[in-house]
């Protein structure tokens, strides 16, 4: 068996961004920019207006009480006036500012008369409430740079320059083979000896959290014939292999042989942690395989210590779970020279390690925030100990 460490270190080291590609805009959400963009033009391309209001000359405030309205302009239209000495433009946010005038007045700081208005804002100067052309990005700067995460604002500022496409690292795609003659799909009766598959809707909700929605689920018995050929075809469809279950050594375990039989180099297999000893990780060419254990603490464990940082990695953003040093709020004491990933509970000053850690049981796992690492050198730890707390995405 390796450490937690060198497990880690040989999945990174494992691992290549996936290859860019361009997708719309509408379809970008959550990924990563592959490229820097810089504006084609200045946004806005035009003198706006920031508000509801009056257009005039500055210099007309001092020089005259009353402006006359000399006409109107909206949004989306570009109107010209011939003189706009003593005038006084009606004008609405985001219409372009016409040639002659300089400043807006917002319309509750004014009062009409006819077809005069009188300012009464003493705070205007030259230039209020107009936003000047090239105030948003002027032509040829950068604008975002790649390996920026495209949230939805990122998206709206891209739409707001002008594109419609972007070059992205892409989301890959996922092959989940749930392994096991014991499992029914849930809503079903149970027969004599089987139990509820939960691992594959685990597992995809997880991928969900990272904008992975590309997930094939493969359920298949417990055969060496049937795993190997679902593993060759998850191999020829996707970036990612997820198994889950028979990875141990027992008679009807034949993941490891599969893996083997399909030509994947094994990088390691069993990791000294708790749960989810038997973890195995290989690769082919670029796609990758992960056996995860059967039982579901295990299962969900993996995944948040293991694949979602390969994730990641394929796809450039930004880790989605959180490291923290926190102080535990009681003693607690592990007998085993392993890692221990605690299912606990944290409110961001300490951390709380739950009952039921058996890796057979979720229902503590679905009422924690975080995974409570100890690390596998020390057996004692008090209350007050500093210990590192990955805090979960929710």
């Amino acid at each position: 068996m390796i450490s937690v460490n060198e497990a880690k270190d040989i999945v990174r080291n494992n691992i290549q961004p996936l290859p860019p590609v361009t997708v719309a805009l509408k379809d970008a959400f959550g990924l990563v920019l592959a490229e820097d963009i810089y504006a084609s033009f200045d946004i806005p391309a035009f003198n706006q207006s920031a508000m509801d209001g009056y257009a005039f000359r500055f210099e007309d405030l001092e020089n005259s009480g009353k402006l006359q309205i000399a006409g109107e302009v909206q949004a989306g239209v570009e109107k010209s006036f011939a003189d706009l000495s003593n005038k006084a433009i009606r004008i609405f946010t985001g219409a372009p500012v016409p040639e002659g005038v300089d400043t807006i007045v917002m319309q509750e700081k004014v009062t009409v008369t006819g077809n005069e208005i009188s300012i009464l804002d003493e705070q205007l100067v030259k230039g209020t409430n107009v936003r000047p052309k090239g105030a948003e990005i002027k032509a040829g700067a950068l604008g975002l740079e790649a390996k920026t995460f495209l949230s939805p604002a990122a998206i709206g500022f891209l739409a707001g320059i002008g594109l419609s496409e972007v070059k992205v690292y892409p989301k890959p795609t996922v092959t989940i083979i749930v392994t096991g003659k014991e499992l029914q799909q849930p809503g079903k009766p149970l027969q004599p000896g089987q139990v509820y598959e939960s691992n594959s809707l685990t597992v995809k909700a997880v991928l969900h959290q990272l904008n992975i929605n590309n997930v094939k689920v493969v359920s298949v018995d417990d055969d060496l014939n049937i795993v190997h050929n679902a593993l060759e075809e998850a191999l020829q469809a996707s970036d990612v292999v997820l198994l889950t279950g028979g990875i141990s050594v027992g008679d009807y375990d034949f993941v490891l042989r599969a893996a083997e039989l399909s030509g994947v180099e094994k990088q390691f297999y069993k990791i000294k942690q708790r749960p989810g000893k038997p973890l195995y990780f290989g690769t082919k060419g670029k796609k990758l395989v992960f056996g995860l254990p059967g039982n579901p603490s295990s299962v969900l464990t993996c995944v948040y210590e293991y694949v979602i940082p390969a994730l990641e990695q394929l796809t450039l953003r930004k880790s989605i779970i959180k490291v923290e040093g926190l102080p535990l709020t009681v003693a607690y004491s592990k007998k085993t020279q392993l890692t221990h990933f605690l299912k606990g509970k944290s409110d961001g000053k300490m951390a709380t390690p739950l009952d039921a850690q058996e890796s057979f049981r979720l229902s503590s796992f679905a009422k924690s925030n975080c995974l409570i690492v100890l690390p596998a050198d020390k057996e004692e730890f008090n209350k007050g100990d500093l210990v590192e707390v990955h805090i979960l995405p929710v």
